[in-house]
């Protein structure tokens, strides 16, 4: 069964810890967005691990370079999960790795902005990544004539373990499902959300009703 992640692209340690403690029943893992370590820094990792040790903790570091360095100082602060760039070379990436095997951690590629996300996430699975984040940020979410169905048609055909990230919500969550991906990521459709347990609850349900 897929597990749901959500996104917190929050600010500070105080409104992230807010938001998983209201979301935490209904997902498997919980990731720091890139602006909010950037913003207070590992110490994020840390609290949010201490708060909940049964969760899978996700560090998106988008590490583009230092794979081995950065991922240890981010799996030493309590991450269960690292994210390196797929634009990155293999050789960050193999080193990122190197410090995941080291801590008993993942390490997760994330394809945002390659150019042939199918490609990559096949080349650096041989790598020994944990999955591959098959995403499309905010600005190209925001461009026109942006679908999510192009994401759910390259999970479909990659054959190798993958998570979707990029506007999936309540509408096309069963798609993102059925397209065979290992991980559901959802951030504003959680926390953009007027009640977001409700949100993350129904989406729990739709994931689990989509098997």
């Amino acid at each position: 069964m897929a597990k749901l992640q959500v996104a917190i692209d929050l600010l500070t340690t105080e409104e992230a810890l807010a938001l998983a403690a209201k979301v935490a029943p209904y997902v498997d893992i919980i990731e720091l967005g890139t602006p909010l370590i950037k913003n207070v820094g590992s110490s994020v990792i840390t609290a949010m691990k201490n708060a909940h040790p049964d969760k899978l903790v996700f560090a998106d570091l988008k590490t583009a370079d230092a794979g081995e360095l950065e991922a240890d100082i981010a799996f030493k602060a309590g991450a269960d999960l690292v994210t390196v760039m797929g634009a990155a070379g293999n050789a960050t990436i193999i080193g990122a790795v190197k410090a995941a095997k080291a801590h008993g951690k993942g390490i997760v590629v994330d394809t945002i902005g390659y150019p042939d996300r199918v490609k990559r996430a096949q080349e650096v699975t041989e790598l020994g990544v944990k999955f591959v984040e098959l995403h499309a940020g905010l600005d190209e979410q925001w461009t026109d004539g942006y679908s999510i169905q192009v994401l759910i048609d390259e999970a479909a055909r990659v054959g190798v373990p993958v998570s979707i990230a990029g506007g999936v919500n309540i509408d096309n969550v069963a798609a993102v499902v059925k397209s065979g991906v290992e991980v559901v990521v959802a951030g504003a459709a959680i926390y953009g959300a007027e009640d977001p347990a409700a949100a993350a609850k129904a989406l729990c349900e739709a994931i689990d009703a989509a098997v």
